[in-house]
Order: C-alpha cells, then sequence, then structure tokens
C-alpha cells in the first residue's frame, strides 16, 4: 500500500498533429457539409474565395464580349494546323462540291463565250453547224444571218428560205436576232424578236448541210485537188464553146446566177462538172487563176441541164479525137 500510494502516474502526452489533421478534416467536412440554416450558407457564399472566382469568370466573359479573344486563338489555332488535319466531314464534302461547282461553271462560261465568238467568225452555215455541240445552240444578230444568207448560192438559199419571205421579215423591223441550235436531224433556225419570240422557225437537214458544205465556199486551189471532178475537168474555151451552142433559158439553168462568177478576180482557166447529182443539182466548178495563184469557185446548175452540157462536152471530146485521127491516118498514108 505504501508503495502504491507513493508512485506517480505520468500524464498523457499531447499529438499536436494527430488534432491538427483532425481539425483540418473537421473543417473540410464542414465545407462539404450542407448548411444547416441560411446566415450559415451566406457565409460561405460571401466568402472570399467565391467572391474572386465570381469576378475573374465575369472579367473573362467581359473581355470575350469585348475583344473576341477566344474565338481569335481558336481561330489560329485551326488555320495553324488545317494543313495536318484530314478533309472530312459535311463542311469539307460541301467545300468540295462548291468548289468543283464554281470550276464547272466557270468551265460552262468559257466554251459558251468561245462558241460565241467563233459563231461571230464563222463564214458559213457550215461552220456554225461544226462548231456548234449537239442540243447546244448560239445566238447571232439578224443582220449576221443575212450576211450568211447572202452568200449562197440562190438554188440553195431557197431551199432554206424564201428571199420574198427574209425581205418581209426585214422590212417590218421585228427580227433582231437569230438563234441556232444543233439538233440530230441538222440545224435549227430561229428568227427571234426583241422579246425572243419566235418569228419563223427554220431547218437544215443532213442533206442541206452537205449541200451547203460542198457548194456555198471555195474547197480547194485546183481542180486536181477535188476527186469528185476527176475526168470531168475541160478547158475554159471548150467549156464555153459547149455552153453558147444552147439558148439563153437552158444557159441560166446550166449556170444560174452567172453574174457571181464576175465578182471573181482573175481568169477562168479550167471547168469541172461533177458526176453526183445532189437533190436534182450538178455541181460545176470553176477554175479562176489571177496571176498569183488558183482557186475554185463551185456553183450548181439543174441536173437536166447539166446532163445536155455535159453531154455535148461529150461529142465535142468524140469529133476532136475522131479529127484528130483522121488527121494521123492521112499522115500516114503520105508517108
Amino acid at each position: 500500500m505504501y508503495i502504491a500510494s507513493n508512485c506517480r502516474v505520468a500524464p498523457p502526452k499531447r499529438d499536436f498533429t494527430s488534432i491538427f489533421q483532425y481539425s483540418n478534416f473537421t473543417f473540410i467536412m464542414t465545407e462539404w457539409a450542407e448548411p444547416r440554416d441560411f446566415r450559415e450558407w451566406a457565409k460561405r457564399v460571401f466568402a472570399l474565395r467565391p467572391v474572386l472566382l465570381l469576378m475573374m469568370v465575369s472579367c473573362i466573359f467581359i473581355l470575350e464580349l469585348r475583344f473576341d479573344w477566344m474565338e481569335r486563338m481558336l481561330g489560329s489555332y485551326l488555320v495553324t494546323t488545317n494543313s495536318e488535319r484530314p478533309e472530312s466531314g459535311s463542311i469539307w464534302e460541301k467545300s468540295h462540291q462548291t468548289r468543283t461547282a464554281q470550276q464547272a461553271l466557270e468551265q460552262i462560261l468559257t466554251d459558251r463565250q468561245a462558241l460565241q465568238r467563233e459563231a461571230r467568225s464563222a463564214a458559213t452555215f457550215t461552220q456554225i453547224a461544226a462548231n456548234v455541240a449537239l442540243g447546244k445552240g448560239v445566238m447571232l444578230s439578224a443582220d449576221h444571218f443575212r450576211k450568211l444568207y447572202s452568200r449562197l448560192a440562190p438554188s440553195i438559199a431557197h431551199d432554206i428560205i424564201s428571199p420574198f419571205e427574209l425581205l418581209g421579215l426585214v422590212s417590218n423591223g421585228r427580227w433582231r436576232r437569230t438563234y441556232f441550235e444543233k439538233s440530230f436531224t441538222g440545224l435549227m433556225i430561229y428568227l427571234l424578236d426583241a422579246n425572243n419570240r419566235v418569228l419563223r422557225q427554220l431547218e437544215l437537214d443532213s442533206v442541206l448541210l452537205s449541200q451547203l458544205k460542198r457548194g456555198e465556199v471555195a474547197l480547194a486551189e485546183s481542180l486536181d485537188q477535188l476527186p469528185i471532178f476527176k475526168n470531168r475537168i475541160y478547158s475554159a474555151d471548150q467549156f464555153f464553146d459547149s455552153l453558147e451552142s444552147f439558148p439563153e433559158e437552158v444557159r441560166r439553168s446550166m449556170v444560174p446566177n452567172a453574174e457571181t462568177l464576175l465578182e471573181v478576180s482573175g481568169k477562168i482557166v479550167r471547168v469541172g462538172i461533177s458526176d453526183e447529182t445532189l437533190s436534182g443539182f450538178i455541181e460545176l466548178a470553176f477554175e479562176f487563176f489571177d496571176g498569183t495563184q488558183h482557186r475554185v469557185v463551185l456553183v450548181q446548175g439543174h441536173e437536166w441541164a447539166v446532163w445536155r452540157l455535159r453531154s455535148h462536152l461529150e461529142g465535142m471530146d468524140m469529133d476532136k479525137a475522131a479529127g484528130q485521127t483522121d488527121e494521123q491516118k492521112k499522115h500516114w498514108t503520105r508517108q
């Protein structure tokens, strides 16, 4: 008992680290715990950290509205990495389709402008038909059509449209422009007024276009370059001697509108007659020589009249050959 009364028990030591950890955990738990009353809730809301956080977010929002710095930074980043990102997605597809459509439209406009330039520089109907694609068209003025029409042989021009009907359209002043359209059957021609109303519709079928191609312009520099006149080439003296043996009315059918040949400079040296018949006409080719170069001009005569002329020319050749044979026999007899 004595010993027990004299023993002193050491007081327990305080662990400040444990106390600090416990108080910090209690504080955290207090911060995340639901406030018990409005006063505690207001205290937490209007504390320093929430106020500073709210001010910082407000400043960022205001600066963004004022200077658009976030959009600028994002745009700069996208521009910098644009070449590295794959072109995929609906936006890229729409952009690609837009570029393709623009290129196609530019090509169409370029082709149309080139077609218009070629059509305006065309000297014949066949050149227009050759330059216009199937289903496409080209617009020319009424005066340009009249120039092309005036260059045609009368027999061909009358098959397209009567000159009296064309004069009537010109006289009333309504005809302003002409639209050419390539079709499966040939070339369609629409005579239009100022409001693009059709005044007259014409059609140049494949047969007429072939006739135009062969008869409206000079084709070569020499008759030897045209195989359709082979073995049917006569000297100018022989041709006109044979032509003079027929009446004036028949000669008009053989060489219609001979006055047009007077417009060509030079001298006629040879004349060829085709062995092909096209729509009741036969081609005659006149080779001119102006002292420096040769030129061939084609005209079309009525089939029945040209056949008579050709038969007469062949008869003259036979008579000439017979005369040469008689002279040769006489020469041999004298020998």
